[in-house]
């Protein structure tokens, strides 16, 4: 969403287009890979898995702490971007439902990486930074959806995150591949008007 840009995690000058799409698929293979295998995942895997040389990963990520780093702010940002887009392009109940499968993608990845993440993002303010941008992704999903009269008025976006939040916890329990989606549709029925 525009204005709510995740910080970088160093600075950084603008790439090329080519090594920005090498970028972006080194992310996606490796928020793939953390999700499956958790941050023991290989780097040279997740390099093959992108189609570039582990020399061009490690050029762009030193090591594999600002690897998993990069990944983490990648997926937030994504998930922000991606809310606009949905609400332009879905009906409203079907914006919410693919965001929020989304989301527990994401937090699959998060949670392959979470011991990495413990020490690398200390700072609370980030992760509360972190909260409010997506709670305003949910927020803007929920605000077209009210907007058509589609689900109930007293739906806040803080519910629906922390709601989200535990299915993907029950559902990376559980390892049941379609608990997630069989919550996901439950708490929808919360949400949206009959």
């Amino acid at each position: 969403m525009p204005g709510n840009e995740v910080d970088a995690p160093r600075d950084r000058r603008p790439l090329r287009a080519d090594a920005q799409r090498n970028e972006d698929r080194l992310l996606q293979a490796a928020a793939a890979a953390f999700a499956r295998e958790g941050a023991g995942a290989s780097v040279k895997d997740i390099a093959r898995e992108a189609g570039v040389g582990v020399g061009t990963l490690y050029r762009r990520f030193p090591s594999k702490e600002l690897l998993i780093e990069a990944t983490y702010r990648h997926e937030v940002q994504r998930l922000c971007e991606a809310a606009p887009h949905l609400a332009a392009t879905q009906p409203p109940v079907d914006a919410l439902r693919t965001w929020m499968e989304s989301f527990i993608d994401f937090m699959a990845a998060k949670q392959g990486m979470a011991d990495a993440l413990r020490v690398i993002l200390t700072d609370d303010r980030e992760k509360l930074h972190t909260r409010a941008l997506l709670a305003d992704a949910i927020d803007h999903l929920l605000a077209h959806a009210k907007g058509r009269s589609v689900t109930r008025p007293d739906v806040s976006a803080q519910d629906v995150l922390m709601a989200l939040g535990g299915i993907s916890l029950m559902a990376s329990d559980e390892e049941q591949g379609d608990l997630a989606t069989r919550l996901i549709d439950l708490l929808l029925h919360g949400i949206v008007t009959s």
